[in-house]
């Protein structure tokens, strides 16, 4: 049998992340074929991840990048803060990122299978693997968009990372996208949207199915609270105007500024810039979300 050395075992450390006896164990039973030991830490990682992959993944983070006219927000999940917070899953949460921005995948699933920027002799799969037989935890990426921009990209991340937010906006003048009025408002809805949590831009936007609930909703109310039945349609009508105002990005009151609407403001600040500026689009992640989703449909 070869002679395991140290620096064996600190290389095959470094190259998969395993722990110290682990490493020696597989180098030694690979008789110090450390390609073979890599081989078979991964079986084993392969098999660790499989035992926790049902376990609950509440914690992570939100990845927000801006790259010219591509935004791109991934959430990645883990069980506990504590994992959440090391340098080892934030970087990993920057790569997955930069990855989804450069090779645009078409989904979670396409994005699983692509090599990991950071490794490319393993997908971006078996790296979560890896990494949760390393941790001990399960992991996993529920979701990511990848944005293309039709004017101007800006992106807010709360502190802790857990949410994240994109606003894209249009000018008519390209020379007002550098107005220190236009930053400071782009900044501010990218701030909405976190703050704010609209579901639509604009009425025009907003679903039948959504509307159809809510009208349903509103109706029951009215009539569970005695209102008279010929008076019940006009106040559904009435609530859906108050409705509209939660939801819809444009509608929403200005959070530094109650007293005016976000179509108000963009008016304004399109004045004072002397360009007409609009909301094109935004996209808003939190952590949890999809787990509270799928909770709440398996109930």
């Amino acid at each position: 049998m070869a002679e395991i050395t140290a620096q064996m075992v600190k290389q095959l450390r470094e190259m998969t992340g395993a722990g110290m006896m682990e490493c020696k164990k597989a180098l030694q039973e690979t008789n110090g074929d450390l390609q073979a030991a890599v081989d078979e830490l991964r079986k084993r990682g392969l098999a660790t991840a499989a035992k926790k992959a049902g376990r609950s993944t509440k914690q992570g983070l939100i990845g927000a990048l801006v790259e010219g006219a591509v935004g791109v927000l991934i959430e990645v999940n883990c069980e506990s803060d504590f994992v959440a917070r090391t340098d080892e899953f934030q970087d990993m949460v920057k790569v997955l990122a930069k990855q989804v921005a450069a090779k645009s995948p078409a989904d979670t699933a396409g994005l699983l299978a692509q090599p990991y920027d950071g490794d490319p002799s393993m997908t971006v799969g078996e790296m979560l693997k890896a990494k949760i037989a390393k941790v001990g935890e399960n992991m996993n990426i529920p979701r990511f968009v990848r944005y293309q921009a039709k004017g101007v990209l800006s992106s807010y991340v709360h502190p802790g990372a857990q949410l994240a937010t994109l606003v894209d906006m249009t000018v008519k003048n390209p020379a007002t996208a550098s107005n220190p009025v236009f930053k400071e408002l782009i900044h501010d809805m990218a701030m909405q949207v976190a703050a704010a949590d609209p579901k639509f831009l604009d009425r025009s936007a907003v679903t039948p199915e959504f509307i159809n609930r809510e009208k349903a909703i509103q109706r029951e109310r009215a009539l569970a609270e005695g209102k008279p039945e010929k008076m019940v349609d006009k106040i559904v009508e009435g609530r859906m105007g108050k409705f509209y105002e939660e939801i819809c990005l444009l509608e929403q009151p200005f959070i530094k500024e109650n007293s005016i609407t976000v179509t108000q403001l963009l008016a304004d600040k399109g004045k004072a810039a002397g360009d007409e500026i609009r909301i094109a689009g935004f996209a808003r992640f939190k952590v949890g979300e999809t787990a509270s989703a799928e909770e709440s449909a398996a109930e």
